[in-house]
């Protein structure tokens, strides 16, 4: 059974000046130990403000915060099993690569650091051990001072540093001014510090935001491995749909500071709950549809068979049918006919805009249809997914109806 690590129990966040507008709107969330759990949404959507009530930057108004079984509400940031990788990395310029590595060691307490290296009979035992080797006796060696104890951590600090390099790839930096290295290597370096003292929770603030699409897809999988082989949770967040596609476990859209849907990749992909999830993961087009009886539906004035779904008969549907899903066929082969009206190359395929009868559906093809020609679809039923109608996008339908 998996072990939740994170759990925000109807976490709330109000400001003062505008208390019937919450940041974040109830949100209740599990996470697990060991989990890529990516924050999705638009700007302003809370998902950052989340983020920052875990890491305790910010008191939910609301709710509880709870952390490997413990309200953690009051807890500063500091006291948390937790570190935060931010979009500016915050890395220091007169310090080369590993000292800035260290920061996240070297600003504990002594006694923080002994426990954290094993405890204090351990740092003697060394010091002792070393001591020996060089031909002390048992009685000397036996003896340590504050300064052997101190040179002792060091040697850890040292090396937990080369490790925490190591695991982001940068085996050779050491001694590198961050002046020196680029965007993505001053991010391994942000990332190494934030893990050198072994947190149980990494969260990250849109990190790759500030990289080329390149770097920022090749450090897409750097960080998915970087996480397995740490074992332990990440929580990220991002507005890119693709960087939480390809790293999550499982990914969290939010808007307007409300979860709108939690799951998998795939799920979130195939399978949205409503329509502002369809539309803000890929593109989508959404017809609005009636649903016949089991296994069959009608939309665009045809009826198509489906499977899985269960509504009542004649209710009201929302279509979903993404563009790569449509089937190009030939015109006496097609359930749907209708007319092209633009069509731009995007180096693996073509996006055709096409009218059918009033609704312009988007298709994703590799065959090359001319403006004004006709164009045939079909869908395998799999490939249909339906939704409620939301009661809310509905009004506001009927409502610009009467408008016109």
């Amino acid at each position: 059974m998996k072990k939740v690590i994170i759990e925000l129990k109807n976490v709330s966040l109000r400001y003062d000046d505008d208390p019937e507008n919450p940041i974040v709107n109830s949100i209740n969330l599990q996470i697990y130990e060991n989990e890529f759990v990516t924050l999705l949404g638009p700007s302003g959507c809370g998902k950052t403000t989340t983020l920052r009530m875990i890491a305790g930057f910010q008191t939910p108004t609301e709710g509880e915060v709870i952390i490997d079984g413990k309200v953690f509400n009051d807890i500063p940031p500091y006291a948390r099993p937790i570190n935060t990788v931010f979009q500016r990395y915050a890395l220091f310029p007169h310090l080369n690569v590993i000292d800035n590595v260290k920061i996240g060691l070297n600003n504990r307490p002594l006694k923080n650091l002994i426990e954290f290296f094993g405890g204090e009979e351990k740092i003697l035992n060394e010091i002792k051990q070393d001591k020996l080797a060089k031909g002390m006796t048992e009685e000397k060696a036996s003896k340590a001072n504050r300064f052997e104890i101190n040179k002792k951590i060091n040697e850890h600090i040292d090396i937990a540093a080369k490790n925490a390099l190591a695991l982001v790839k940068l085996n050779g930096y050491e001694k590198r001014k961050i002046d020196q290295m680029s965007g993505g290597q001053q991010q391994r370096v942000a990332i190494a510090r934030a893990i050198i003292n072994k947190p149980k929770i990494l969260l990250l603030d849109e990190p790759l935001a500030a990289l080329d699409l390149k770097l920022r897809q090749n450090m897409q999988y750097e960080l998915k491995e970087m996480q397995r082989a740490l074992g332990i949770t990440f929580i990220f967040v991002t507005h890119d749909q693709e960087e939480a596609m390809t790293m999550s476990d499982r990914v969290v859209v939010m808007q307007d500071g409300i979860i709108q849907q939690l799951g998998t990749p795939e799920d979130i992909y195939n399978e949205p709950v409503n329509p502002f999830v369809a539309n803000f993961i890929g593109e989508t087009n959404i017809v609005r549809g009636t649903y016949l009886r089991e296994n069959l539906i009608e939309f665009l004035g045809v009826e198509f068979a489906i499977q899985g779904y269960k509504f009542d008969e004649g209710e009201e549907v929302d279509v979903v049918i993404r563009p790569e899903d449509w089937d190009v066929v030939p015109l006496d082969q097609a359930k749907l006919v209708g007319t092209v009206t633009s069509r731009i190359f995007k180096g693996v395929h073509y996006e055709i805009c096409a009218m059918f009868g009033e609704k312009e559906i988007v298709i994703h093809a590799y065959e090359t249809p001319n403006i004004g020609d006709k164009i045939g679809l079909k869908v395998d039923p799999y490939e249909i997914h339906l939704m409620k109608v939301d009661p809310v996008e509905e009004v506001e339908a009927n409502e610009e109806e009467i408008d016109e």
